[in-house]
């Protein structure tokens, strides 16, 4: 016994950092389930600062955020969620929920959805996802080479050879999508507007002229920066200027 007690000790002292974290994680929950959701908020936003971040805190964040009726908060976490962990179906939903209450309904341009079903694509898999995934296909690739340079029919070389050409075409893509995916994730070229309205102006000033309104929860795209104010696009093709501490970047 006393072997046993030794050894969970010693185990404490290596990794005290694993222990401090699940109890605080503990402590959060145990507040979600009180309905104590502003303290909870709290709680996971301190995990994120101090233990680092992983899409199921989260998650409960956007969760605790959304009983808070925060619902600009709430959708900022479930996209960071999903940032981190794209295949995360709960965050999906739940992101799906948060956004029926967005007063806002933006509908995509027609040129603005192509590219949006595009990044939707790219969003499906992380960075190294994707390069696996290239990794993989340009392996085939070869092997498709090596088929097609000994097959013994004239048959199975044609159908090698086309082969060999798509699956490296698709292996390409998919390090051009791994790429795409991994500066997504450096330069944080999204945020969520924070505040309950605000107005877009047509320049950086606020004696700029209101373009039109945003609500809390409306997701945009970041263009540029210019001191305190940053000039976003909507999925319509709006575009203009807001102060920088009316959005979050996701």
């Amino acid at each position: 016994m006393k072997r046993i007690i030794l050894f969970l000790t010693l185990i404490l002292c290596l990794n005290p950092f694993a222990f401090t974290q699940k109890y605080a994680v503990k402590q959060a929950n145990d507040l979600y389930a009180k309905g104590q959701y502003s303290d909870a908020a709290k709680q996971y936003e301190k995990i994120l600062l101090n233990d680092g971040i992983a899409p199921e805190i989260y998650f409960n964040l956007g969760n605790a955020y959304y009983k808070s009726n925060e619902i600009g908060r709430s959708i900022l976490n479930y996209e960071r969620a999903l940032r981190l962990s794209p295949s995360f179906d709960d965050a999906k939903v739940n992101l799906e929920l948060a956004q029926l209450k967005v007063v806002d309904n933006i509908v995509p341009s027609p040129n603005f959805f192509i590219g949006r079903w595009i990044q939707n694509l790219i969003k499906l898999m992380t960075s190294n996802q994707w390069l696996f995934v290239s990794f993989g296909l340009f392996i085939f690739c070869l092997i498709s080479v090596f088929l097609f340079i000994f097959a013994p029919s004239r048959t199975t070389r044609k159908i090698s050879f086309n082969f060999a050409i798509a699956l490296l075409g698709i292996s390409l893509f998919s390090l051009v999508f791994a790429g795409v995916r991994k500066a997504q994730m450096i330069n944080h070229s999204e945020a969520i507007v924070m505040s309950g309205v605000i107005s877009v102006k047509s320049s950086p000033d606020k004696s700029g002229t209101d373009l039109f309104q945003l609500h809390e929860g409306a997701k945009v795209s970041i263009k540029s920066t210019l001191g305190s104010w940053i000039e976003i696009k909507l999925a319509n093709g709006g575009i203009g200027w807001v102060e920088k501490a009316n959005i979050e970047k996701i």
